[in-house]
């Protein structure tokens, strides 16, 4: 006999929920449970992964778990996705849930920096992916958002004086050691037509810049391999790349709308040594379309590691030096005479005649001496090996919108990548041949932390440190260059580009 659908046990619901997609699995559970009101449909699916878009459904979530002590720890992801909410019941609302795995919140014109402080003031252990999608700080009077454009008239630049959210980034630099694999951190641009026909600057969402940094050597992103981090027209790849310590996982790297010069590319390949996927759309990073300016992209992205090897070896003598200098038994010191230096004149006005005194009846420059230290210190010669490259793919905005012209831009990428990689491949060959010869050789080991002295290097093993164990195959294969931009586009997108791999990991 077939039992009635209402008669299944929980089990298989259960098992039937679980293949259900996570941002659907909500709404088809709550379908379920109206459909067949009997049935014994388990009713922790319908909590399991939240997304709120209104401020109403804000309150109802509120007045539903508040008291409640099962029902509050069956949530594991929760997404606020609407800008006009009441910032202290979103608080409330979150401090409710104590298992949160996701968060993705848009952090409206309500938002003030105590409401993200207190949000993120206490770490939660199983907390894996945030998202802070922050909103143009504008006073809107009568109006409406409907997607990105909006109905109305604006009033002021600023929708809270010195409301900054710096101190967010600092509480979250607080939290320990964890396994967290994803951050996100998006600022709207504001629309290019309504600033220049209002007259608005870009609202700061973070007045100082330097929480990135503490946020980015945080022991608490030790383990981050995804950063998606869009604050619209400031540098902030600088802060990033600057100190060894910062975030030495990173696969995937989102820098959109942000000012990135062709400088930080290259900084950026260089000090992470696992970066896959590198997008900076709406960034410039070249001056225009013209010949050779994508080729010199690509030559830059294939040859960061060598430029980041010669500035470790230049930190690594430098060190050696001084640490020869002080270990030193008997300097011997003598004592040399310094340059003359005779005091420049004071020019004075007015032609120069022929009557200018040729001979001056001023004393003679004194001649100064100083101590020279002479020694017969020997320094080891040590140098640094280049790390493979390691980008698999660069998404970036050109001007060029037909895509016969961005066939014409990845050729030139691919020829300047190309001549990088036989740069580099002469580089390496030159150091083989210096180290069968007995020269030390060293590479940039994965974990750098510090670079002081042999901190972050460890010495070469073998020629595989060289070129590489897939040399004669196909070593380094040219980055896919994707043109097509975040938005939507009439452009199609590259096979296995940068967006295609970040949309995996991003819910928004």
């Amino acid at each position: 006999m077939i039992p009635y659908l209402d008669e299944l046990p929980p089990e298989i619901y259960d098992g039937i929920l679980t293949h259900v997609p996570r941002g659907e699995r909500q709404q088809t559970t709550l379908s379920l449970t109206r459909a067949i009101p009997r049935s014994p449909v388990p009713l922790r699916h319908l909590f399991e992964c939240i997304r709120l878009k209104s401020a109403e459904s804000v309150v109802h979530l509120y007045c539903r778990l508040r008291g409640r002590l099962e029902e509050p720890r069956w949530v594991n992801g929760f997404s606020l996705e609407t800008w006009s909410v009441d910032a202290d019941v979103v608080v409330n609302l979150v401090n409710l849930l104590p298992r949160l795995s996701r968060i993705t919140l848009f952090v409206g014109s309500d938002f003030a920096p105590e409401h993200m402080e207190e949000i993120l003031e206490k770490p939660r252990e199983a907390l894996s992916y945030i998202s802070l999608l922050c909103r143009e700080q504008l006073i809107i009077s009568f109006s409406r958002w409907e997607g990105s454009a909006c109905t109305g008239v604006l009033v002021a630049n600023s929708g809270k004086q010195g409301a900054y959210f710096d101190t967010a980034l600092v509480a979250l630099a607080r939290w320990p050691t964890a396994n967290y694999p994803t951050l996100s951190i998006v600022q709207d641009p504001l629309d290019a037509e309504m600033a220049h026909k209002h007259h608005f600057a870009q609202p700061l969402v973070f007045f100082r810049l330097d929480a990135i940094h503490t946020l980015a050597c945080s022991p608490y992103l030790r383990s981050l391999t995804n950063l998606r981090l869009r604050i619209p027209s400031r540098q902030v790849a600088s802060f990033i790349y600057s100190s060894p310590r910062s975030i030495p996982g990173l696969q995937i790297l989102d820098l959109s709308t942000c000012n990135v010069r062709l400088t930080d590319v290259e900084a950026l390949a260089a000090r992470f040594q696992q970066l896959t996927h590198l997008i900076i759309d709406e960034c410039n990073i070249t001056r225009g379309d013209a010949e050779g300016e994508w080729s010199n992209v690509g030559k830059i992205c294939a040859l960061a590691t060598v430029k980041a090897a010669k500035e470790r070896e230049k930190k690594l003598k430098a060190w050696l030096e001084a640490r020869a200098v002080r270990s030193s038994p008997d300097p011997e010191v003598a004592t040399v005479p310094e340059e003359e230096v005779t005091p420049a004149r004071r020019a004075r006005p007015g032609r120069r005649g022929l009557a200018i005194a040729t001979i001056s009846l001023r004393d003679p420059p004194t001649r100064m001496t100083m101590p020279v230290i002479r020694t017969n210190i020997v320094v080891p010669k040590v140098r640094i090996v280049p790390s493979s490259p390691t980008l698999r793919s660069l998404s970036a905005t050109t001007s060029a919108l037909h895509k016969d012209k961005h066939d014409a831009i990845r050729a030139q990428f691919k020829r300047g990548w190309e001549e990088g990689l036989a740069q580099l491949t002469a580089t390496r060959s030159r150091l083989s041949q210096s180290w069968r010869n007995g020269t030390r050789m060293m590479r940039i080991a994965g974990d750098q932390g510090v670079e002081e002295g042999f901190d972050g290097l460890e010495d070469v093993d073998g020629e595989g440190a060289f070129y590489g164990r897939d040399a004669i195959r196909n070593p380094w294969p040219v980055p896919v260059l994707c043109l097509a931009g975040a938005g939507p586009n009439s452009v199609q997108h590259v096979d296995r580009c940068g967006h295609a791999a970040a949309s995996c990991v991003y819910d928004i």
